[in-house]
């Protein structure tokens, strides 16, 4: 089972979280932009912009965060942080 945490931070504390789990034969990377979808649609956030640094962070320690960098439009929070907990 693929599980992805989604967390909102805003001064150092988390302000929202939710767990995504995919049980489908889809490759990892399909899983993860699945699971990116669903976060942002159930937090009303727009999709973020994956930069070189944010790829280069993710495939080393299966985590990464999202900051104001990487939204187009205006974010109220820190950042958002994406972590695979269970694959």
């Amino acid at each position: 089972m693929f599980r992805l945490w989604a967390k909102i931070f805003k001064d150092n504390r988390l302000i929202r979280d939710t767990v995504i789990c995919d049980d489908s034969d889809d490759t990892r990377t399909h899983k993860i932009f699945h699971a990116l979808d669903e976060v942002t649609h159930g937090f009303d956030l727009s999709a973020p912009i994956w930069l070189d640094a944010t790829i280069q962070e993710f495939r080393r320690h299966n985590r990464v965060r999202f900051t104001q960098d990487n939204f187009i439009e205006g974010i109220d929070f820190d950042y958002l942080e994406i972590q695979i907990i269970e694959e």
